[in-house]
C-alpha cells in the first residue's frame, strides 16, 4: 500500500481516537458498492402512489418529485452560501448552479403542459382535492434562502411593511398566503390551515437561521467591488428573472392549459384564486430588488 495513504489513513483516525486497523479489517468483510445500492434505485421508484388508475397520474406524481429533488439540489447550495465567505468568482459560479437547477425547472414544465392528456388530468385531479401545489414546503425554503422577508411578503402590505421585519410577524403577510386566506375576513381554507400545522414552525426556525445569511444579504455584504462585477451581477439578474418570471409563468401557463376549458377557468384543488395568485404582475416578488431599474420593476411579469 502506498505509505502516503497508510499515513494519512492514520491520521485521520487518529483524530477520532480510532484504530485504523480496526477499520482497514472492516474492509474485508464488506461488500463493494453498486449502482442501486448507492443511488436507492428501489426505494425512488416504489415512491409513487397514484389514487387513480389513470396512467398520466404516474406522470404527475413523478415530474413533481423530480421538481422536489431539484429543490433539495438548490437547498445545498444556497446552504453553502450560507455558511461561507467566497470570493466573488466562487460566488457567481453558486449563482449560476442555482440558476441552471430553476433553467431545467423551467423547461421542464412541457413534460406537464404536452405530455398529459387533458382529459385524464381533470379527472384525476379532483382526488388530490385539497392538496395544492403551493404546499412545497423546500419551495419556500428556497425564497427564505434567497431574499429578505420583506421581499416576500403580499404587495399590497409590502410598501407600508417595516423593513427589517422579522419571521413571526412577517408569516401572515407572505405572498403566499393570497392562495389560501381571505384578508378582509382572515379566515383560511383548509388547505392553508394543514400547510402551517405541518411546516409554519419549521418556517420560523428556518427563516431565522437565514436572517442575514440569505443570498441577497451576503451579496450586500460583499466588498462594493465585488458588488459592481458583472458577471455577478448579471447571474444574480438571470437567477432573480429565471424562479420569479420564467419559471412561475411556465407552471402558469400550464395551469391554464389545463384549467381554463372552454373560456371557464377552473378552481384549483387547493381552492386558491391561482391567476392572481400566480402571475408575476401581480405580485412582483423580485428577490433582488436593487439590481433592476424602476421601469423593469414597473413592468416586472408583463412580457411574457
Amino acid at each position: 500500500m502506498n505509505s502516503k495513504i497508510t499515513n494519512q489513513l492514520k491520521e485521520k483516525y487518529e483524530a477520532i481516537d480510532q484504530d485504523v486497523e480496526v477499520h482497514l479489517e472492516g474492509l474485508l468483510h464488506s461488500k463493494p458498492i453498486n449502482y442501486w445500492d448507492y443511488i436507492q434505485t428501489d426505494v425512488l421508484l416504489n415512491l409513487q402512489k397514484p389514487r387513480t388508475d389513470f396512467p398520466d397520474e404516474m406522470v404527475f406524481i413523478m415530474y413533481h418529485q423530480i421538481s422536489e429533488l431539484l429543490f433539495k439540489m438548490i437547498l445545498t447550495e444556497l446552504e453553502q452560501v450560507a455558511e461561507n465567505d467566497f470570493i466573488v468568482a466562487e460566488f457567481t459560479e453558486k449563482v449560476m448552479r442555482v440558476s441552471r437547477y430553476f433553467d431545467v425547472l423551467t423547461s421542464s414544465f412541457s413534460i406537464m403542459k404536452d405530455g398529459m392528456n387533458i382529459d385524464q388530468y381533470n379527472q384525476f385531479r379532483t382526488t388530490l382535492t385539497p392538496a395544492s401545489g403551493f404546499q412545497s414546503a423546500q419551495y419556500r425554503m428556497v425564497e427564505f434562502a434567497s431574499t429578505d422577508l420583506i421581499n416576500l411578503i403580499d404587495k399590497r402590505f409590502r410598501d407600508k411593511a417595516d423593513k427589517n421585519i422579522c419571521c413571526n410577524s412577517a408569516f401572515e403577510q407572505l405572498y403566499w398566503q393570497a392562495a389560501g386566506k381571505d384578508y378582509k375576513t382572515g379566515k383560511k381554507t383548509y388547505t392553508l390551515s394543514a400547510f402551517e400545522e405541518r411546516y409554519k414552525e419549521e418556517f420560523i426556525k428556518f427563516s431565522k437561521a437565514y436572517e442575514g445569511r440569505n443570498l441577497w444579504s451576503k451579496y450586500k455584504a460583499l466588498p462594493k467591488k465585488d458588488r459592481e462585477n458583472k458577471a455577478l451581477i448579471k447571474a444574480m439578474r438571470h437567477y432573480d428573472y429565471t424562479v420569479n418570471v420564467k419559471w412561475v409563468m411556465a407552471h402558469y401557463n400550464t395551469a391554464n392549459h389545463y384549467l381554463n376549458i372552454g373560456g371557464e377557468t377552473a378552481e384549483a384543488t387547493g381552492g386558491s384564486e391561482w391567476v392572481k395568485y400566480m402571475h408575476p404582475k401581480y405580485q412582483k416578488r423580485i428577490f433582488f430588488p436593487d439590481l433592476w431599474t424602476k421601469k423593469e420593476i414597473e413592468t416586472w411579469g408583463t412580457g411574457i
